[in-house]
């Protein structure tokens, strides 16, 4: 069972594959393109009209294999598959605000803040009633019950995951690269656990955005946006909620925590100071960017500290 749920990972970088250039020419025939912000480093400019909500194939792999292979007598699945498609329809309203040269409608924050809150609340009771699922599992301790206090700790983790990953797609395959570590990490969690479900979730995931990955490398073809960040970030913090884990996301996810931590330190410092500021810019991928790090630079780094983080994560989750 097991082989067949890694072997997925295969079968969805494939049909990844497969949609990403019909999409690709679809989004590039009408014109669907990003603006980048002016506040954004000038080199950036240049990525101007690339078309985004790529993380379309991604979303659209995962839902055709989860429901072909993963959901009849394992009910369970259908969160984290829930949350990667209502995310991802989120986050591809938030992208047709994000349009070069044309009005689109577009959620504003606020609207946006309540969707997000609505789905992490939704999860966090389907969690605790539905699924049992309220402990913690803590490296050389063991598992703890926690009772209803989990029900708030699980909006903070997924609404936290969400917003640091929709920060960190700000560079080519840097998000979808991270993603993918992290995904993978939770997989072999779950083998350890045995649950093979999880297992071929989380593959299907990590196939499906190496998939995206091909045509997101440097220089990107087409870029995630929130269609891909919102709903794999979401996504992520359901699954390590599933597997009791979520107290090492900030070490597998330890990319998301400094480019989420660099935002929330910039903006408090330039309050406090009136101006004054502790990167040249955040997140802190533009920072190392215009210190002189070139973009594969600054996303490779990135791609060697996701492993390390997500290696020592695995390794203290089998000391539980």
């Amino acid at each position: 069972m097991t082989t067949f749920s890694l072997a997925t990972a295969g079968i969805a970088f494939v049909i990844a594959l497969a949609i990403g250039k019909p999409l690709l020419n679809y989004l590039r025939a009408r014109q669907i393109g990003k603006a980048i912000s002016d506040e954004g480093p000038d080199s950036h400019h240049v990525k101007a009209g690339t078309p985004t909500m790529g993380g379309l194939m991604i979303f659209a792999t995962v839902a055709i294999l989860t429901l072909a292979t993963n959901v009849v007598g394992r009910e369970s699945i259908l969160l984290p598959l829930v949350g990667i498609v209502v995310l991802g329809t989120v986050g591809l309203l938030d992208d047709m605000g994000t349009l070069q040269g044309r009005s689109q409608f577009a959620l504003s924050w606020r609207i946006k803040v309540v969707l997000l809150f609505a789905f992490a609340l939704g999860a966090a009771l389907v969690l605790f009633y539905a699924l049992d699922t309220e402990s913690i599992n803590i490296p050389w301790s063991g598992q703890h019950a926690l009772g209803p206090i989990y029900i708030p700790i699980a909006v903070v983790v997924i609404l936290a995951t969400t917003t640091s990953v929709a920060i960190t797609d700000g560079m080519d395959a840097l998000a979808g690269g991270t993603l993918a570590i992290a995904f993978a990490a939770y997989g072999v969690i779950a083998v350890g656990q045995e649950q093979d479900f999880l297992v071929r979730f989380a593959f299907t995931t990590v196939g499906a955005t190496l998939g995206f990955l091909w045509y997101n490398a440097h220089p990107a073809q087409i870029f995630m946006g929130d269609t891909g960040a919102l709903a794999l970030g979401g996504t992520l913090g359901v699954l390590a909620l599933m597997t009791g884990h979520w107290l090492l996301l900030p070490v597998i996810g330890i990319v998301f925590v400094l480019e989420a931590a660099s935002d929330i330190i910039q903006i408090g410092y330039f309050k406090l100071t009136g101006g004054k500021r502790v990167f040249r810019m955040a997140p802190i991928h533009n920072h190392f960017e215009l210190l002189g790090w070139s973009e594969p630079q600054v996303v490779t780094r990135a791609w060697l500290l996701g492993i390390a983080g997500a290696i020592l994560g695995v390794a203290m989750a089998l000391q539980v």
